[in-house]
């Protein structure tokens, strides 16, 4: 058994599932669990999330870009199925937004009270109707610090790589972050060959091996500048050797889910069975 645990919660490896539409079911994440995930997070659980909009996924040759938001299962279900989670002693990290602070706050504690054992703030989707906001320190600070008064669970700031990331750790962490996931999607576009448009119809969240080399940038430099939180590193996983170079510039565990849109419990398996390998050896032997 790994003496691996990340946000209070014991791990058996350090590849979890990252939160998107593969983790919108019980079902699914169940199953995730049971084919070897270290932990999983659910897709993020909104009080009112966007209804109308063309929610679509668009592989790319290197990627995949997707105007996807938030979950459309009412907060009463999600409670109901973290109590079964929380019961069972299973591995399941929420993901939550809301439209302002305070009512993330009451969320956050309606999901506490389930006995869920860890939160993932989602505050970075950039895929909301109106655009992301500008993604300030002091939006950071306002959402997380809000949570922290109204929970004692563990709680990650997920943030988008980019400018202002530093400032935006350091906001997190003043209002009480137990760690941060780095990285969210980050603004891409497609153009139709047929029409000459912008596929999905705008600009939306890109994910998958592009991004990769970006996060493990953004994350070395933050050990290299003395900051010391938990990192949760995601962007680009598809290999145990993707998961090794992570844990190489400073993430303590990782997450993957773009790879997992194919062949999605193979691909995790795979996945896990290589860092299983690699990470067998000293650090050392990794580079």
């Amino acid at each position: 058994m790994s003496d691996l645990s990340i946000l209070g919660i014991p791990v058996a490896n350090p590849v979890l599932v990252g939160s998107g539409l593969l983790t919108d079911q019980e079902r699914n994440i169940r199953k995730l669990i049971a084919k070897g995930a270290g932990a999983v997070v659910t897709k993020t659980i909104h009080p009112s999330p966007p209804m109308g909009l063309d929610e679509r996924i668009l592989r790319l040759p290197v990627g995949m870009l997707n105007s996807t938001t938030y979950s459309k299962r009412s907060v009463g279900h999600w409670l109901e199925v973290l109590r079964s989670f929380a019961a069972d002693g299973l591995p399941v990290i929420a993901s939550v937004h809301a439209d302002t602070p305070a009512e993330l706050g009451l969320l956050a504690a309606q999901v506490q009270s389930t006995g869920c054992r860890a939160l993932e703030l989602g505050i970075s989707c950039l895929n909301e109707e109106s655009g992301l906001p500008e993604d300030t320190p002091e939006r950071v600070h306002a959402y997380a610090a809000e949570v922290r008064a109204r929970v004692s669970v563990p709680i990650s700031v997920k943030l988008a790589i980019g400018e202002g990331l530093e400032d935006r750790v350091r906001a997190a962490i003043d209002a009480g972050a137990d760690a941060v996931t780095i990285s969210d999607t980050i603004s891409g576009a497609a153009v139709a060959p047929e029409s000459g448009e912008l596929e999905l119809g705008g600009v939306f969240g890109y994910s998958g091996p592009g991004i990769k080399p970006l996060v493990l940038a953004a994350i070395w430099r933050l050990r290299r500048r003395g900051f010391t939180l938990p990192v949760m590193g995601c962007g680009g996983i598809a290999s145990g050797r993707d998961v090794a170079d992570y844990l190489r510039v400073g993430a303590d565990v990782t997450q993957v889910y773009t790879a997992l849109h194919t062949d999605m419990y193979a691909t995790l398996d795979r996945i896990v069975d290589e860092t299983a390998q690699l990470t067998a050896a000293p650090m050392e032997a990794l580079q």
